[in-house]
Order: structure tokens, then sequence, then C-alpha cells
């Protein structure tokens, strides 16, 4: 007895925690049970909505009464909406937008606005022998679509390499929710030391602009409900110049930085180089210790006849927004004969033994200049005649029967000073 006196207070608050159990999760220990598929639901503003909801009851004979509850932070708790037997009784301040159907527990929200964000609550009661009640909650999220995202690039004008700053900015004209992402040529673009994000990443801000900067630029902006690109767009920056080169007809080019040409051939050269805007090119020609300017533009063409055997001509670039130039120099060489059908008809190999029998087998000569070789000699006869007993290389044309490398000077280089 006195140990059933003890245990008493225990069994009573376990007694009265189970009755609190079954009052909260009655569907489990009463006579009516409420579902809801989803506890979070997306909204969009303008459509219409349904928030599903079941339920169950243990008997037939009784009184059903739903009721819809809704309360956001900005408005509070209100009354939506109320069936009882199938009788509905609408709220009069929101009864034209919140619709229910008994027997049906499901809630139609037609259209829904911005303030129907919040949180929802269903309840069933039953009454017969006993009084049985039980409610779930459900989350309303509700969203404007965006709309296309617009990017604007500051400054306008443009920005100068290694001096200026630039800044895009992504907006859009509808949506809620919004967080925004950049994309560089397609790919996200991470922060960096010179990429710097602000305003919840609607802001992306460039610090110094570089040459690689020069790319397109797109701004992804998206809430719960939908997504949206903006068009690419490519700030404009100046730089250069870089990678300047100088070039002609492969035919002109004896080795890097020079060139050779016959005596009346027409020679053009052109000057390139990588810069925005692009850039001023002016060429100058050094002979005799003088540097005179002769035309500005991309293309030099020289008439053969009418400069020196040898002479050296400068490319000047300059960009007249970043203030920088640059410059490069070549030789041009007049030859005094060129063996046109030769060069042309002949293969590379042939060129190439004739060279190799040359340096191997034949004494240097004192001469330095341009070479064009003609003929090749076959090894076996290659003593016959030895080159340093000829006295002209034309010797060695005019004798048939003569085995050996035949060559002809295109022109001599002049001593350089």
């Amino acid at each position: 007895m006195g140990q059933d006196a003890f245990m008493d207070p225990f069994g009573r608050k376990t007694h009265f925690l189970l009755y609190e159990i079954c009052i909260l999760a009655i569907g489990s220990c009463g006579a009516v049970t409420v579902t809801v598929p989803n506890k979070l639901i997306l909204g969009i503003v303008g459509q219409p909505l349904l928030l599903p909801a079941n339920y169950t009851t243990g008997t037939k004979d009784q009184n059903i009464q739903i009721t819809w509850t809704f309360q956001s932070q900005s408005s509070g708790s209100m009354l939506l909406v109320t069936a009882i037997n199938n009788t509905l009784t609408p709220d009069m301040e929101h009864g034209h937008r919140f619709f229910l159907s008994p027997p049906s527990a499901s809630l139609l929200i037609n259209p829904v606005e911005i303030r129907d964000d919040g949180e929802y609550t269903i309840k069933v009661t039953v009454s017969g022998v006993k009084v049985a009640s039980a409610s779930r909650q459900l989350t309303i999220l509700v969203n404007v679509p965006v709309s296309k995202p617009v990017v604007r690039s500051d400054p306008a004008w443009g920005a100068v390499e290694y001096v200026d700053n630039a800044t895009l900015t992504c907006t859009v004209n509808k949506g809620t929710k919004v967080i925004y992402q950049w994309l560089k040529d397609g790919k996200p673009l991470k922060p960096s030391s010179r990429h710097i994000f602000y305003s919840d990443n609607k802001m992306l801000f460039i610090s110094p602009v570089l040459k690689d900067d020069l790319s397109n630029y797109t701004c992804v902006a998206k809430n719960p409900i939908s997504t949206n690109e903006s068009e690419p767009i490519a700030p404009k920056i100046y730089y250069g110049p870089y990678d300047l080169m100088v070039k002609s007809e492969p035919r002109f080019k004896v080795r890097e930085g020079v060139f050779a040409a016959g005596k009346g051939e027409p020679v053009w050269f052109k000057c390139s180089a990588n810069s925005n805007p692009p850039n001023v090119y002016s060429w100058f020609q050094k002979a005799d210790n003088k540097t005179t300017p002769i035309q500005l533009g991309p293309v030099l063409n020289i008439k053969s006849e009418k400069v020196p055997e040898k002479a050296d001509y400068m490319c000047c670039v300059y960009n007249n927004i970043t203030g920088k130039r640059d410059e490069t120099q070549f030789t041009f060489i007049l030859s005094a004969t060129v063996i046109k059908e030769e060069l042309y008809r002949r293969s590379q190999a042939d060129y190439i033994q004739a060279r190799q029998v040359s340096e191997e087998q034949e004494p240097p000569l004192d001469d330095y200049g341009i070479y064009e070789f003609v003929a090749v000699p076959e090894a076996a006869e290659f003593q016959q005649v030895r080159p340093d007993k000829l006295s002209t290389v034309y010797d060695i044309i005019r004798v048939p029967d003569v085995r050996t490398t035949v060559y002809d000077v295109i022109c001599h280089s002049p001593k350089t000073s």
C-alpha cells in the first residue's frame, strides 16, 4: 500500500503525459487524422495554388468542421474559411480568393498574391459521442518570377589596362528573393584579388582591368521558382600593343629579321600588333647613319630599284589611348642576281643535299653572302675538280662534264660598319 502510494504520483504524471501526446497527435489516438503531402509549397504571384489536405474519421454519424487559418509576420493570424457538414462559411474579407469544396479539405487560392506568403493551418474537428480534432501546418513561399537581367558596364567609354577599374552591374525589373551569379565565357566566375562582388553579387568590380578580362560576361538571376540569364556583355578594355611582327612573302625571307630580293622586284612588308584601339603605324628607313621617315600605315611597299644594296627598316606602333608604343627592325638586302628558274624548279631535297655536300667536303669561301645551289654532284666524281682551282663559278657552268656543286651568288652582304 505504501509502495502504491509512493508510485502513484509518477503514475498520474505518466497518464497525463500520454493524454497530452494524444491531444497533439489525435489522429493516432482518437477519431480523426489529418495529413498534408507537402509541408512547403511554392506559389507564383498571379497563379492559382492548391493546398492539398486529407482527413479520416473513426465513425460516420458525426459532425465535421474544417477550418483554414493563416498567419504571417505582417498581418498576424486570421481566419480564411470554415465548412461545417459540407456547408461553406467563407470569411467576408478573404472569401473571394480562398475556396473550399467540402467534403474535400484542400484549399484553393486564386490568384496568389505576395501577401499570401506565410504559415497555413488546417484543423478538422469531429463531434459525436466525443469531440476530437487534429491539425497540420504547412508553409507557402510566394515569389514573383525573375525577369531577364540587364548588365551595365562602367565606365561606358572603356577602361585602360593596368590603369582603370571596371564595374558590371546586374539588374532585374521583376523578381523576389533574387540571388545573382556571374559567368565569364559561360563558366562561373569566382572572387579573387581583382574580382570583387558587392551588393549581394549584383555588382562585379574588376581592379585593375587586364587584357584577359576582355571576355563575355553574363549575369544569372534566380529565385525558388525561376531562373533567367542576361545577354553577354564584353567590357571595353584598351590594351597593347602586343606581339609586334613584320612579315612579307616567304620567298623574300632569308632568316629571322633579314629579307632579300632581286633588283626591280616589287616587295611589300606588313606590320601588325595586337592592340585596342588599332595602332598607328609609322615606317622609317635607316641607311648611311640616317633615319628617315617613310610613310604611315601597316603596309610598306618597296621599289627595289630605288633602294640601297642594304638598308635597315623600322616599324613603329603607337596606341593613342594606352600611350604605349613598340618598334621592330629588319634588314633588306638587294641581291645582284637571282636565279628564279632554278629557285622554283628544284626540290627542297636537292637544296638540302647540296648544302650538306658543300659544308662537309668543300673548303669554306671567304665571301659572305646569300647563295643559291643550282646543281648537286655525284659523290664518286666529286674529287674530279676542286672549286678552289676554278677562277669563277661560271667556269663550272661552261664545262658540261664537270661534276661538282654549282651555286651562284645571289648577293654579297656589304660589310657593316
